[in-house]
């Protein structure tokens, strides 16, 4: 698979995560201590997150890590 097409699984999934909770971009950009526009884009498959920030992600979205790689 290529990089950026998992990029954008991973994305999407935290988006629909994300909106099936009724969390806002800015609420779960504030829970992880990112800015908007960087979980914009996480959300958007333009930035290859690490682990440890998808870790984050996770965590503040109470879920665990493997959710967001259900797709």
């Amino acid at each position: 698979m290529r990089d950026e097409i998992l990029q954008k699984k991973v994305g999407s999934r935290i988006r629909e995560i994300r909106l099936n909770k009724n969390i806002s971009q800015q609420d779960l950009a504030a829970k992880c201590n990112f800015e908007k526009s960087n979980l914009s884009r996480m959300e958007a498959g333009r930035v290859n997150s690490t682990l440890a920030t998808l870790n984050v992600v996770a965590n503040a979205l109470e879920i665990n890590i493997v959710e967001l790689f259900k797709f």
